[in-house]
């Protein structure tokens, strides 16, 4: 077996097809491979859930037709110089110490092998850990029984050019107890043989952040590198959702700590131009400043352009070479407009705007901007750089930046939205006529095909795509509806649309702005209808600017769904209309609060249309569930956790106890109160009507309630109580049902709660969610209202019940306990 010394190996980067759902075309994997090709990545992984003899039907044999495919497939990523690894998931159902299975698997790789194919990978991710008898009598562990299998399938292969194997355990959050003490992972690293690369995703199946000392944690035990699987893209576990962030918090520091990465991105193929783009631009960077020259598709590497403008180039003998000058600015601009971004400078200055100083190129609009002013900049351009600059340029792949990565790539996807073309190179005939019939321009000069395209409205009797290349245009008459025009996309357009489908830890920019403006109109909502008061015109201002932002969603819609390249908006549509639905909502109700028209379409109706609520059956589940909304990425301030709200259980009464001890030290200790005895445990709340919150912390608050106060109060269980450590609380008990007015309260308000959280929890929100799921349980026993009882000097619990909206302070004919307030609701 001939296997490369480790440091011999390249840098392992690329792209998994790894998704559940539909797998990728033949056409498409081939596109693919020549993206990886222009951009540096070197490896694709074969690994598509519901490819049925992948996974499934992991032993069967692919047929002549399919046989055919994969060589092709393999042929065409070896065209392009990317190294093809066919993976297998035999883990559903193989029984590992049966001596059949084991060739069975061999024989499926041996036939992959024969394609063509020389790079190979064992997974073993999302089955079930449980062993069958047959192997737990033969193997140690499930460790053992998957490394025992994968090193014979190794060394049977003998001459792999990459070996890739995926634990079961193949993020820190699976691993028990911990990723040093894991001893599967233990296991995978002192017996798996050293050729073998192993696959992790980080320290969450889609990790928020991939950290240096999380890689050095997992490196330590593995006894290697691993190479990441990364799902920071991956949408395949909603269906709502769509990423088109760049790839970040992945640290550059740990390049040189990894064996590779291979992003598992967006199920629509289309839609991963940004996802691979920024992982090519990541991989190209290091710590260090260091990093390889690679070409980037048909723009020349910068290093060559220099070569080219000093020799045979742009410029040869004071003579411009148009072709590669054109090349040449194209790549420059993108480099620019990169490198500016990164470097913090705008790369939209200034919008609308030519600036004549030549010297400037990036400060235009837009890149086709930057292109043409670089074109007219003509030879002297090339000779403007000094060789400082020059070398900025040059090395400007060498860093990396989120947001600069992000804007080249968008900037590059905008070229192919634009384009009529497939991204596999075949024009699509009906857009092609279209085009070149709006390609001439009528005398008037009412279209130029720079800056807008449009389509002649379609007649009862014509196809919608149908045209006529000896017609002429259309010119609408005086007092007619001027011809609608389909306005070309901007880079603008891409950023608002990355903004809106960003990652899935994080909203873009403009997304978070439209939730804060949206949150402070819908808070500050009573000052909507104020004419003279400085918070009213905020109010209004603030509302225009939302409105303006609504607008620019749909425009970028608009636009979208008229780019020539119909490939990508069909992997887009679904998610744009979404998107523009839900602003389209928020739009009306912010409308509905300032007092405007209530808009035609009536979506803020009790009888909404379809596309006015969202989610179907999944939606109305988890709205169901008492931590639904907890995940949210934008959170109202000042909430900073996440709270979990569970039913109260028996291993709780400490917790809950201890609780109301500290909360006791903080407040003066009399009056004495009934609901003490509910929070020390000395009274047992109703069944179903007692409730805890959790932090990342432990438990730091409770709602506990009586259905039946008097009732309880007087049951067994209290007056069984009296020794002497609970003597007094149960006096307490005795006594408050005997003081003046508790008859007339208690007919009303026949049942009791109490609420408490620790002064961490500064978000409303957990409390608020209790006390809803506790007044439903008591309501469903048929009282008729609840009561509260509350000191005084609890400042904090007063206000959080008065803000309640449902609580009103309730006057009892003498004071039921002196310096304690009564707050009561009564069940409608």
């Amino acid at each position: 077996m001939s296997t490369p010394g480790r440091d011999e190996r390249p840098f392992i980067s690329g792209v998994v097809e790894g998704f559940y759902g539909r797998p990728w075309t033949m056409e498409q994997r081939t596109e693919l491979f020549k993206r990886e090709h222009q951009w540096g990545l070197n490896t694709y992984l074969y690994a598509p859930k519901d490819d049925y003899k992948h996974r499934m039907y992991w032993r069967e044999l692919y047929s002549p037709e399919e046989a055919e495919q994969l060589v092709a497939l393999i042929s065409a990523a070896e065209k392009n110089r990317v190294e093809f690894i066919y993976a297998i998931s035999p883990g559903l159902d193989i029984t590992f110490s049966n001596p059949g299975e084991v060739a069975a698997l061999k024989r499926k790789l041996d036939q992959v092998k024969a394609f063509g194919c020389r790079s190979f990978s064992l997974l073993f991710d999302d089955i079930e850990t449980e062993m069958c008898p047959a192997d737990k009598q033969a193997f140690s562990s499930f460790a053992h029984a998957q490394v025992a299998v994968t090193n014979e399938v190794y060394q049977h292969l003998r001459d792999a050019k990459t070996f890739l194997f995926c634990p079961t355990d193949y993020c820190a959050a699976f691993c028990n107890p911990n990723v040093p003490q894991s001893s599967y992972l233990q296991t995978v690293g002192e017996k798996l043989l050293p050729g073998i690369d192993i696959l992790w995703t980080g320290p969450k199946v889609v990790s928020n952040k991939i950290s240096v000392e999380s890689i050095e944690e997992v490196t330590a035990v593995l006894k290697r590198p691993p190479v990441i699987w990364d799902n920071i893209h991956a949408n395949d576990y909603d269906p709502q959702r769509l990423f088109l962030g760049p790839y970040k918090d992945r640290p550059t520091e740990l390049i040189p700590k990894l064996r590779g990465v291979l992003t598992n991105p967006n199920c629509e193929f289309y839609l991963n131009f940004v996802a691979i783009h920024t992982l090519a631009t990541w991989c190209r960077s290091s710590a260090t400043g260091g990093g390889s020259d690679v070409e980037m598709g048909e723009f020349c590497c910068l290093s060559r352009i220099w070569v080219r403008r000093r020799g045979t180039g742009v410029a040869s003998k004071g003579r411009l070479n148009t072709e590669v000058f054109i090349k040449w600015a194209k790549c420059l601009t993108l480099k620019l407009l990169f490198f500016f971004s990164s470097q913090g400078v705008p790369s939209r200055a200034v919008a609308h705007k030519k600036h004549r100083d030549t010297n400037c190129p990036w400060r235009t609009g837009s890149s086709y901007d930057m292109v043409v002013v670089l074109w007219s900049c003509g030879a002297s351009l090339v000779h403007a750089m000094s060789a400082e600059e020059e070398e900025k340029v040059i090395n400007v792949h060498k860093s990396y930046s989120p947001q600069g990565a992000l804007t080249l790539a968008l900037s590059d996807w905008l070229q192919e939205l634009m384009s009529a073309n497939q991204p596999g190179g075949r024009a699509q005939p009906e857009l092609a006529s279209v085009n070149s019939k709006f390609r001439k321009t009528n005398e008037a000069g009412i279209r130029s095909t720079h800056a807008c395209r449009c389509l002649k409205a379609p007649q009862p009797d014509e196809e919608p795509m149908q045209t006529d290349a000896a017609e002429s245009l259309y010119v609408p008459g005086p007092g007619e509806n001027p011809l609608y025009t389909a306005e070309p996309l901007t880079l603008d357009d891409l950023n608002l649309l990355s903004d809106l489908f960003y990652l899935p830890y994080e909203h873009g920019a403009t997304a978070r702005t439209m939730l804060e403006e949206l949150d402070w109109l819908r808070t500050h909502r009573e000052a909507a209808a104020a004419q003279t008061e400085e918070v009213g015109f905020q109010w209004r201002g603030r509302a225009g600017k939302f409105d303006s932002m609504c607008d620019a969603v749909v425009q970028m819609f608009n636009r979208l769904s008229n780019a020539p390249n119909r490939s990508v908006l069909y992997d887009l549509y679904n998610y744009i209309c979404d998107i523009k639905s839900g602003v389209g909502l928020a739009r009306a109700y912010v409308k509905t609060l300032g007092g405007q028209d209530q808009p035609s379409a009536q979506t803020l109706t009790d009888d909404p249309e379809p596309w006015g609520f969202r989610g179907g059956l999944s939606g109305e589940f988890q709205r169901m569930l008492p931590g639904h909304g907890n995940r949210d990425l934008f959170k109202r301030p000042p909430m900073t956790a996440v709270y979990c709200v569970r039913p109260y259980c028996s291993g709780d009464k400490a917790e809950v106890q201890k609780i109301f001890k500290e909360l006791q030290r903080r407040e003066e200790q009399s009056p004495k109160l009934i609901s003490d005895s509910l929070s020390s445990g000395d009274v047992a709340p109703s069944p179903q009507c007692a409730l805890v919150v959790e932090d990342d912390i432990g438990v730091c608050g409770y709602a506990l309630g009586l259905t039946d106060a008097k009732q309880a109060a007087a049951t067994e269980q209290v007056v069984k109580t009296f020794c002497n450590s609970c003597l007094e609380i149960n006096k307490t008990v005795a006594l408050w049902f005997q003081r003046p007015g508790s008859d007339t309260l208690l007919k009303d308000y026949p049942s009791l709660v109490v609420v408490q959280v620790l002064p961490r929890v500064t978000d409303p929100s957990p409390a608020r969610r209790m006390v809803a799921q506790l007044l439903s349980s008591i309501r469903s026993s048929g009282s008729r209202g609840v009561f509260c009882e509350l000191r005084q000097s609890d400042r904090r619990m007063l206000d959080f019940y008065s803000k309640l909206g449902s609580f009103e302070h309730v006057p009892v004919d003498g004071s039921l306990a002196q310096d304690a307030v009564i707050m009561a609701t009564k069940f409608q």
